[in-house]
């Protein structure tokens, strides 16, 4: 991992949003916590009881969520339990999430094996993501580059 200065944060690759994306909220436990944050959870008994997930572990991912700004927390009446809410930056992790969860309904399950299923307000499957350009043709691995820092682009030529 590599330090950049003056953010005290080691990042795996600096330059690449992917991959600090994924330090930040990459393994499993927080991103369920991040889910089930969305799905109305919101104390630490909320999330223990629904992930089955030790105290210690849903602690350290509760407060590394907190120090970098995915959940923010509120003390509840009477000064004891913390309540947890997802901060902007969380709510923006929704897409990440739903490409997840579709990405697994694709493939993570054989045909015909009962999954859960998002739906909207009047309780219709979410329509599946769809990555597009800037005028709203798909595009895919096989259509686009990553541009590396330093490159100049093709519109500064």
């Amino acid at each position: 991992m590599t330090a950049m200065p003056g953010s005290g944060r080691e990042w795996t690759d600096p330059a690449c949003p992917v991959a600090r994306t994924a330090d930040l909220v990459g393994d499993r436990w927080s991103l369920l916590i991040v889910r089930d944050a969305m799905d109305g959870a919101a104390s630490f008994t909320d999330f223990q009881q629904r992930l089955g997930i030790a105290r210690n572990i849903l602690a350290d991912r509760l407060r590394k969520l907190v120090d970098h700004g995915i959940l923010a927390t509120s003390t509840a009446p009477g000064g004891k339990r913390h309540s947890y809410e997802l901060t902007a930056a969380g709510r923006d992790l929704f897409t990440v999430v739903v490409a997840l969860r579709q990405w697994g309904e694709r493939h993570a399950f054989t045909r015909g094996e009962p999954h859960s299923t998002l739906v909207d307000r009047d309780g219709r499957p979410v329509a599946r993501l769809r990555t597009e350009d800037r005028d709203g043709t798909p595009v895919g691995a096989e259509t686009t580059r990553v541009r590396k820092v330093g490159e100049s682009s093709a519109a500064d030529a």
